[in-house]
């Protein structure tokens, strides 16, 4: 408590000495004006340079240390004088008040407009702190990152701003000869000057149109050639994550990354840097041909400007924070349309159809509520500009009547200068805006980055792929939890072998980590400990296309994709012929289904394979499998949507392939029975293996369950 009060009694001793040290030299510079020393303005400038030198050293003597607020108040309040004593002789031609006779209410002014203007800097530029610059050195880094990608396009973007050039410097000049055009009108009238100033109006008027409309049409043509650039890139980088990393990212997401946030990405460059450039370009020109025509209305027009930032600097805030909120509004949105349309046989079937209508209307109130304060913000934004302009227009047209009466300037150059000057308002505020919103662009470009960067978490950059592979398959002290519940431990010192020419069957309770053992063997996850070993090579040293053309699965519920029947079998095989998918066909025993349709092999299965049934849907899953010629084969249940006849068939063609390794997740006795070997699985471990007879004979796991699930119209799980 007394060192709180020790520090307070300090900092008022030392505001006190620096009040003292101010009004010191501020009535040693009116006393300076009696004897004539100096001229007005270097008197000015010298006391301003004194009295900040004076509190600085003041301010360092009893404080010890200066903040970056501090110091900018004592420059304030020193140059405000200064300032106002120049803009007072320049435009009037007289000296302010508080230039000739130095006291306590001219210091008392200066110093309430020094602290309103510190005021107006913090509000405006306050002080970034670290986070607020690692922001921002991370949105200049993605910016780059998006130049740099436009490297193909770079010839389209420089013409594209040649000719944006060229529109900019024709535009600039109508309004001068649009006022010369008045002079003459107003004056001695000369018929030569005014068909030359009309013909040139028309000329420039022409090569801007001419000009613009070329810059556009590049810079168009470079968004939408950057855009499907982008979008392929993404959409490449997303196909290779791995498969955890689609069961933690919401569909929803990742759609609006590839719809919307590329577009965004690709605007970035093109819209706001040509918007940046034509905006600057036009602005410095104005300025200097008003420059000409009026330095002194130039001065009083650009007050305007830090009004402007101010403005601009609040709406930034608001609108960034809700454009962001959007869009991970809109995400979620997408995200509930996207399962149910996926899920529409769930839906339908579980008549949900309402209540999945109120979560995607919920969805949407959310995005409609974040969008109506967005639009408030924006109106509120507009008005405030509108009227910021209007009033600036308005002192501009009282000054320059004062000008015009005293003849320091005539009607046609007061005409160009107030159209100039209607215009830099509007460009000053489209250079503050812009910046806002190439960050919301960088900030949807970041998202695109976050996935183009992403390394998947299973490699697929082994090379390994020998001439001859056996196929035998081992599962060493495995533990593994999938990534979206990494608590749950689904196989613990899990090991198992496959050998070469025989057949393994996975019973057990659902959920004990049978298909795990497919997921793992297809590389679609790694384990936490241990690995599997294929010809006693790790499965992440094979080369991934080697490897996944030799290890095969069909699933129970396969996945076809919309094209023909030909297109599916030979999905992933560029290369493969009409005679092996038949082959393969015949293997699966679709050949004869295929021929019977219409346009065989041609035929459309629709999207999903709906236009077929589901055990026509498997049987060309089959094909597709056995077409790879695989040494290692995955069979989940793919007997379940087959008649008797049919399965009996496909049985004896996976028995055709001596050698193959084939691993079966079964649910039917006489699918079980067949089997080599039989992996009773529960707990995540191998509870028991054996032949049939022998477990049974055991009397253990596998028994039991035989016991309880196995009788007629019943199977193992």
């Amino acid at each position: 408590m007394a060192g709180n009060t020790a520090t307070t009694i300090h900092k008022v001793a030392a505001l006190t000495l620096a009040v003292c040290v101010d009004l010191s030299l501020f009535y040693a510079s009116g006393f300076v004006v009696t004897l004539s020393v100096f001229g007005h303005l270097a008197r000015l400038w010298l006391t301003a340079a004194l009295r900040c030198s004076a509190l600085i050293a003041v301010g360092l003597f009893s404080l010890g240390d200066l903040r970056p607020l501090l110091i900018r108040l004592i420059t304030a309040h020193s140059l405000l004088p200064a300032v106002f004593g120049t803009g007072t002789k320049a435009l009037y031609y007289e000296e302010s008040q508080c230039g000739q006779v130095a006291g306590m209410h001219c210091w008392m002014v200066c110093t309430g407009a020094s602290l309103a203007a510190a005021l107006f800097w913090e509000i405006t530029i306050p002080d970034s702190d670290e986070a607020a610059e690692e922001n921002k050195q991370k949105a200049r880094e993605l910016f780059m990152r998006v130049v740099r990608l436009y490297r193909p396009y770079y010839h389209m973007l420089c013409g594209g701003f040649v000719f944006l050039s060229l529109a900019v410097i024709c535009e600039m000049f109508i309004p001068f000869y649009t006022g010369r055009v008045i002079d003459i009108l107003g004056g001695q009238y000369q018929q030569n000057e005014f068909i030359s100033a009309l013909l040139f109006m028309g000329l420039y008027s022409v090569g801007s149109s001419a000009s613009a409309g070329c810059r556009g049409g590049l810079l168009l043509c470079t968004i939408s050639a950057f855009t499907c650039k982008v979008k392929v890139m993404l959409f490449g980088a997303l196909t290779k994550q791995e498969i955890g990393f689609f069961e933690t990212i919401k569909t929803g997401e990742i759609t609006s990354r590839l719809s919307r946030d590329t577009t965004l990405m690709a605007e970035t460059v093109c819209l706001n840097v040509n918007i940046l450039l034509r905006t600057f370009i036009k602005t410095m020109g104005m300025i200097s041909l008003m420059m000409n025509l009026s330095w002194k209305l130039t001065f009083l027009a650009l007050m305007e400007t830090p009004i402007t930032g101010l403005i601009e600097n609040i709406y930034d805030t608001h609108y960034q924070r809700l454009s962001l909120a959007m869009q991970d509004s809109m995400a979620l949105a997408n995200e509930a349309a996207s399962e149910v349309v996926s899920g529409i046989r769930v839906v339908r079937s579980f008549n949900t159809e309402k209540h999945e209508a109120r979560r995607y209307d919920d969805r949407l109130m959310g995005t409609k509520a974040l969008k109506t304060r967005r639009d408030i913000v924006s109106a509120v934004y507009l008005l405030a500009r509108r009227l910021t302009g209007l009033a600036m227009q308005v002192l501009m047209l009282y000054y320059s009547r004062l000008l015009i009466q005293s003849g320091q300037m005539t009607t046609g150059n007061m005409v160009s200068f107030i159209l100039y000057q209607s215009d830099l308002g509007d460009n000053i505020r489209t250079l503050t805006y812009i910046f806002g919103d190439m960050l919301n662009s960088v900030g949807a470009a970041g998202k695109v980055f976050e996935y183009l960067d992403r390394k998947p978490q299973v490699d697929t950059d082994g090379k390994l792929k020998p001439d001859q592979l056996t196929g035998h398959v081992h599962f060493h002290s495995l533990n593994f939890a999938y990534p979206s519940n990494p608590n749950k431990m689904v196989l613990q010192d899990f090991s198992l072998e496959l050998k070469p020419g025989q057949m393994t069957a996975l019973v057990g309770p659902s959920g004990e980590g049978k298909s795990t053992c497919v997921s793992l063997l297809e590389r679609f996850y790694e384990p936490q400990e241990g690995e599997i070993l294929l010809d006693n090579e790790p499965l992440k040293s094979y080369d991934h296309q080697f490897l996944h053309k030799k290890v095969a699965v069909v699933s129970q519920d396969p996945v076809l994709f919309s094209g023909t029947i030909r297109d599916n079998i030979a999905y992933g095989l560029p290369d493969c012929s009409l005679d092996e998918i038949q082959e393969a066909a015949r293997k699966a025993y679709a050949h004869d289904f295929i021929r019977q349709l219409e346009k065989g092999y041609d035929t459309e299965v629709g999207e999903g394979g709906g236009q077929l049934s589901k055990s026509e849907k498997q049987q060309i899953a089959i094909a597709r499998a056995l077409v790879r010629q695989p040494q290692v084969l995955i069979l989940d249940e793919i007997t379940s949507s087959l008649d008797t006849e049919s399965e009996n068939k496909v049985q004896q063609a996976l028995a055709s392939c001596p050698n193959q390794t084939l691993l079966v997740i079964a649910h039917k006795l006489k699918t079980v029975e067949k089997a080599d070997q039989i992996v009773v699985i529960g707990g995540g471990r191998v509870e028991e293996k054996g032949t049939h007879q022998e477990l049974m004979n055991m009397k253990g796991s596998y028994y039991k369950l035989v016991e309880k699930l196995f009788t007629e119209g019943n199977s193992v799980q």
